[in-house]
């Protein structure tokens, strides 16, 4: 992965990372990253190899048994690898959880780390700066999303997208979106962005539900396209149902790969389409909203990474009634209390640009 930095960053980036983080020697066995521990430093991986685990604690005695002959509180499941030009530690920069996985050096390795502080300064004084590490982390993001299959990829957040968004931009951006969109009825069983197809713009679920769905043919990609052009069915499997408030082909704007899933209407929708040519116009002449735009985009991508996380059944533990609640774990069912403190603005918001687009 390490293009995506070289290709992403600036050469003046770089060397104010060089500057300002520490290169470390991390012997082997070292724990970088400590599930369920917030973390205050980013690192960037130069050389070597680390792994990435879940585990959570269990009361299986067996599974005790085994823990405790490895000396280990917890049972841990390697699910992905790490290697040079990766980042470690970019969740705090993007939401305010403690790490849901436990990253450790596989073999002796060389790391470049940078505080917390300095690097969330550096991205408040310098918005080029922000648009391009954003774009960068939202890219190896996707990429790790990739590699780990869509298998436990289930989105169930409802408003919760584009709730997030609306935060997050500005309300010139909104207006952007809202003056550069169109509005448009989908009829149910359309298909709106098609596996291995070109994505032509990005879609905001304003009412309706859609599928996201990966093929089980196993013919190569081109020929999957042609057949599905000519109307010859092909084997699926859905992986995710998408509702109102949801974004749809947001990845096509920092990933070139075409599209790994097909997006269809279960029954009549309605999108807000922003054109893909007028968006990526935009992105390249306002840096302000780039460094927005991408902003949100790494950090659905990093919410839906924890979510496939937590599918894997070693991740945060779902609340049952008549538990006690323990403050230093998070629970799955539970609501983060800055999603709380600003929802009802961005429900506002949302309700305000939906009425603004029927006026359209």
């Amino acid at each position: 992965m390490t293009e995506v930095l070289l290709k992403e960053l600036s050469n003046s980036d770089i060397n104010w990372m060089i500057a300002t983080g520490r290169k470390k020697e991390i012997p082997a066995g070292t724990i970088l990253v400590q599930q369920g521990k917030a973390l205050d430093t980013l690192h960037i991986i130069l050389d070597g190899t680390f792994t990435i685990s879940v585990s959570q604690a269990t009361n299986n005695p067996l599974d005790q048994a085994f823990a405790a002959m490895e000396d280990s509180e917890t049972l841990g499941r390697e699910i992905g690898r790490l290697s040079s030009g990766e980042i470690v530690g970019e969740i705090p920069f993007l939401n305010v959880r403690p790490a849901v996985t436990t990253v450790e050096a596989a073999q002796k390795s060389v790391v470049i780390s940078i505080s917390q502080q300095q690097l969330r300064a550096k991205l408040q004084q310098d918005v080029g700066f922000a648009c391009r590490f954003y774009r960068a982390i939202a890219i190896l993001l996707a990429n790790r999303i990739t590699q780990l299959g869509h298998s436990k990829l289930v989105k169930n957040k409802t408003l919760r997208d584009m709730l997030f968004v609306l935060e997050e931009l500005h309300d010139s951006d909104i207006d952007w979106l809202i003056a550069t969109g169109t509005s448009q009825k989908i009829a149910a069983n359309t298909v709106v962005i098609r596996e291995g197809g070109a994505v032509d713009a990005l879609y905001i679920l304003l009412d309706g539900t859609m599928t996201l769905s990966i093929s089980e043919d196993e013919r190569n990609p081109l020929t999957r396209a042609f057949a599905a052009l000519e109307g010859e069915e092909t084997t699926s499997r859905e992986i995710a149902r998408l509702s109102k408030g949801e974004i749809v082909g947001e990845t096509a704007f920092i990933d070139t790969r075409l599209p790994g899933a097909t997006v269809r209407a279960t029954g009549d929708s309605l999108v807000l389409s922003i054109p893909r040519q007028q968006l990526a116009a935009k992105l390249q002449q306002d840096i302000g909203f780039a460094s927005r735009f991408y902003r949100v985009i790494a950090t659905l991508l990093a919410n839906r990474l924890q979510e496939m996380f937590s599918r894997l059944g070693y991740g945060r533990r779902i609340y049952s009634k008549g538990q006690s609640l323990d403050e230093n774990v998070e629970y799955e069912d539970e609501l983060d209390a800055n999603i709380l403190d600003n929802m009802a603005l961005a429900g506002t918001r949302f309700d305000w640009m939906l009425s603004r687009l029927r006026k359209n």
